[in-house]
Formats: structure tokens, C-alpha cells, sequence
């Protein structure tokens, strides 16, 4: 009898002693957040609601920072933004057996692929003009050369593909973030955001990956922005200043043949040149140039510029043009997008009356409707470990932890100080290292896709799709297969190692 009072005495003191622990739990974890400094947010981000998918469960193979009070969720790598460069960071960190998580601020989720419809693709080559396309960004710049992927349903078929299987909420709205100093400088340990029914979520991540076209995550940082346009001007004046957006203009009833043939009939191309302007190009897929026709488009509004055709065949009378310019253009003010839609909109059948008149095979030619979104080329980046250089991308440099092989014209689009943009040169490959992802004085924030780390020379080239595709891609590669180390101590031999996986694992070469 005393033996069994005993025995029951002990099962309640360490019952009491765990329900102690876990009523302490919530108080502790706010302590410990505490050290950090909080950053609030008022935005006001789109609230349309999407279609949320529960996050799957995995075992975390690294300890997350921090701690996670009752209600906190912790994940391996939490991407901010949906454009598809994040989708091939995420996707692949999933694939290595990593629990992802992507929160979109926008009311939906493709960004510049699908919801903007920027269906005309850039393809990097080297100065032998092969191309440099690599990676799972690979099959869509494949499938579009050969007609198979044009039309905005083939795309959006691409990026479905791709995101497929990985957790996405989209109309999130950031409410606060918090970091902590570390011995590497500082870490982003907790995030707080609220989704489009107004619940309040609370997260951390191993790593956190800034993937918005207008720096929803690292603005909220502290680092410093790298100059933009407006370090290009010969004036006091260093206000930021941007590259334009496009609102892409879609058309019907449009007789490409007819466009092709003409071309064909002013040949040789001194003729070409100067009947339609430098660059003027058609085949059966694509028309570039036309400036000296497309100059003399007067718009409505001075907030718009009409530049050269860059159309491509949608097939089927469908045709989809980067040509409208719309400055001032305030990526992180959704007021601003939407009022630069409008007015792009408003601009459309002006447009459409001008091609009709001056451009063959546009004679019987309508508006195909409109995209939801606007192509953004260029916003605020934030200083990375290595900030890539023009002379780094003119000479085509390596480095030894390269993530990326480019390869590009340095093409600067216009601002309203500048019209006409600026135009470089084109170039030879290079390397674009992972430090130009890893942002300055974080152990765990990356950036990709617009975001990447380049002075505004040398973004004129990084910047295009396939570039930062690959990189995002190889960045989730190692995310999950060097998981006994942080990206930051990643050194030179472990690189060697881990190029020879990414050759015989999934076909990428970035050591040469």
C-alpha cells in the first residue's frame, strides 16, 4: 500500500512538473523573441482570397532560429513572392526532402509569367551564340522556340507544373518581421503575417528567400539599396529612378504571314534597316525593331511610351507585344499598378488604330483582352555579400561558387529621364556567384529573381529570366543537399563537390 502511494505521488509531481513547462512555454518564447527588434508593417497588399494549400509535414533535417511559441509554424525555407524563380528554389528544396512554404503578397499567384503575361522570352547565348539556357526553365524556353508553349494557357500549364505539390498562400500581407544579432551579423528569425479572411499567422524558417518584384521582405531589413537608374545621370539629381514597366498587348485577327512577307519583300536588309529602323527582324515567331514606324506613335498620355515591336506569334491569329512603356510606376503602391493598368488599357485602342495603319498584317487586327498584371523590370535591390559589377559581366569573370552562367545583351530600358534607355553591348558568358543571392549582414535571407545583387550596369543583363532561373534553381539544390553547413561557409572545395553533383545529378555546368 505504501509502495503503491508512492508510485502514484511521483506520477503527479511529474505531471504537474510538465504542465508547468508547458504553461511557461508561450512566456518564454515572447522573452526570447523579444531580443530581437520588431519591425511593424502597415500595407495595404491585395485581399483577394485565393486558394490556400495546408503545408505538408516534413522532418526539418536543420534547426530552425529561435524558438516557436503555441501557434507558431516552422519550416526549412520560406520563399516571399511567387514569381517562378522562387517556384524553382522551393521546388527543389522540396524535392531534397526540405518543408516550404511560399506567402505571396499578391492576390495570385505566377507574377511576371502568368498573371503580367511577359510571353516574349530573352534567351541568353554566348559569343558563339549558343545558348545558355539550363535547368528546369530549360523545357519552357524549349517548348517556346519550337511553338509548343505560346499562348497564355501553355505557360500557365508550365508554371502549374512547376509549382505543383509546393504550400502557397497568396494575398498575405506582412505584419512584422524579427531578427536577431548573430556572430555572422544578424539572422531573421520570426515573421508575422495576416492572410485575405484577416487571420494572423506567426512563422520562422531556416532560411528566408526574398522573391517579389518589389522587395516585400528585404525593404523591411535595414540593408542598403544599391543605386539605380539614377546613378547613370551627369546631375546632382539621385532621386531612385526605375526602369519602366509594360503593360503586354495582346491581339487577334492577326495575319503574320502577311507581316513575314512583307519584311521578305524589302530585302536585302540595308533596305529593311532603313525603311523600318536598326534591328527590325521577322520570321514565322518573332518581330523585333520597326522603330522608324513605331516613333511616331503620339500617346494620350505622357506616362506612356510605344518602343519597338518585340511581338511574338501566339499562333491562330493570337500575337503578344512588349512595347508599351509606362513610367513612374511604383511596384510596392498596389494603387500605382493598378492605375498604370488602367491607363494602359485606356492607351490600347489608340494603339491598336496606329498598328492597324502602319504595321502589315494588323490591318484587321482587336484586342485580345488584357493581362492582370504589369511587367516590372526594376525596383529596389539590396546590397548582397558580392554586388555583381559591369566589368564582371563585360569580361565575362567566373567565380568559384558560381549558382549561375549568363550571358545577355546589357540592355537598360528607358525612364523618363532617360526615353530611350541605354544599350552596352553584348556580351560572353559569366558566372553569377551565390554571394550576389545572399543579402549583406544576413545569415539566412536570399534573394532571387529581380532582386539579385548587381550594380545597374550589370543588372542590364543578370536581369533576364533564364539567368536568375537557373541560379534560384541551384540555390534550392544545394538548400537541400548541404544541410552539415550554412550557405556562408560554403567554401571553394566544398563548390567543386558540389558541381560535380549538380553535372551528373541535373545537367547544369557552372564551373566554366
Amino acid at each position: 500500500m505504501k509502495k503503491w502511494y508512492y508510485a502514484v505521488g511521483g506520477i503527479c509531481v511529474a505531471i504537474a512538473a510538465v504542465l508547468l513547462i508547458l504553461w511557461a512555454a508561450p512566456f518564454q518564447t515572447e522573452k526570447m523573441a523579444g531580443v530581437g527588434s520588431v519591425s511593424p508593417v502597415s500595407s495595404a497588399g491585395p485581399v483577394t482570397p485565393a486558394n490556400p494549400a495546408n503545408p505538408t509535414s516534413s522532418t526539418s533535417h536543420t534547426d530552425s532560429p529561435g524558438s516557436c511559441a503555441e501557434g507558431c509554424e516552422k519550416y526549412d525555407v520560406v520563399v516571399i513572392g511567387s514569381e517562378i524563380q522562387g517556384v524553382l528554389l522551393a521546388r527543389e528544396a522540396r524535392n531534397n526532402g526540405l518543408r516550404v512554404l511560399i506567402l505571396d503578397p499578391r492576390s495570385k499567384p505566377g507574377g511576371e509569367l502568368t498573371l503580367a503575361q511577359m510571353q516574349f522570352l530573352d534567351e541568353p547565348n554566348d559569343k558563339n551564340k549558343h545558348s545558355l539556357v539550363q535547368g528546369d526553365i530549360k523545357p519552357l524556353f524549349d517548348g517556346y522556340k519550337r511553338g509548343r508553349i505560346r499562348t497564355a494557357a501553355e505557360f500557365d500549364r508550365y508554371y502549374n507544373k512547376m509549382a505543383e505539390g509546393i504550400p502557397m498562400e497568396s494575398g498575405i500581407v506582412i505584419q512584422s518581421v524579427v531578427t536577431n544579432d548573430v556572430q555572422q551579423g544578424k539572422t531573421l528569425t520570426t515573421l508575422t503575417y495576416q492572410t485575405p479572411d484577416a487571420t494572423t499567422h506567426k512563422i520562422q524558417a531556416n532560411y528566408w528567400v526574398e522573391n517579389t518584384d518589389f522587395a516585400a521582405l528585404t525593404s523591411k531589413l535595414g540593408v542598403k539599396r544599391i543605386p539605380g537608374m539614377e546613378s547613370l545621370y551627369n546631375v546632382a539629381d539621385h532621386e531612385p529612378d526605375y526602369m519602366a514597366a509594360t503593360l503586354m498587348l495582346k491581339f487577334k485577327k492577326v495575319n503574320w504571314g502577311r507581316l513575314h512577307q512583307a519584311v521578305l519583300e524589302d530585302y536585302p536588309l540595308t533596305n529593311v534597316v532603313e525603311k523600318y529602323g536598326p534591328n527590325t527582324y521577322v520570321d514565322w515567331n518573332i518581330a523585333t525593331g520597326f522603330s522608324n514606324i513605331m516613333s511616331n506613335y503620339k500617346p494620350q498620355d505622357p506616362q506612356l511610351v510605344l518602343r519597338g515591336m518585340n511581338t511574338v506569334d501566339q499562333k491562330h491569329g493570337e500575337a503578344i507585344m512588349n512595347a508599351l512603356l509606362i513610367y513612374g510606376v511604383d511596384p510596392a503602391d498596389p494603387e500605382s499598378v493598378q492605375e498604370a493598368i488602367r491607363k494602359g488599357e485606356k492607351e490600347a485602342p489608340f494603339i491598336l488604330e496606329f498598328l492597324r495603319k502602319n504595321i502589315p498584317g494588323f490591318e484587321k487586327a482587336e484586342i485580345n483582352g488584357f493581362p492582370e498584371y504589369l511587367y516590372i523590370r526594376d525596383y529596389n535591390r539590396y546590397e548582397t555579400e558580392y554586388v555583381l559589377q559591369y566589368d564582371d559581366v563585360k569580361d565575362g569573370h567566373m567565380f568559384w561558387d558560381n549558382v549561375s552562367i549568363g550571358g545577355y545583351s546589357i540592355d537598360l530600358q528607358g525612364t523618363q529621364k532617360i526615353p530611350k534607355g541605354i544599350g552596352l553591348g553584348k556580351t560572353d558568358r559569366y558566372g553569377m556567384p551565390l554571394r550576389s543571392f545572399e543579402l549583406k549582414d544576413y545569415d539566412n535571407v536570399l534573394v532571387v529573381g529581380k532582386n539579385v545583387g548587381a550594380s545597374i550596369k550589370a543588372y542590364g543583363s543578370a536581369r533576364i529570366m533564364p539567368n536568375t532561373a537557373l541560379a534560384a534553381q541551384t540555390i534550392g539544390i544545394i538548400l537541400g543537399r548541404e544541410r552539415d553547413k550554412r550557405l556562408k561557409e560554403l567554401t571553394p572545395d566544398d563548390f567543386q563537390r558540389i558541381y560535380d553533383y549538380l553535372q551528373k545529378d541535373y545537367d547544369i555546368v557552372l564551373n566554366h
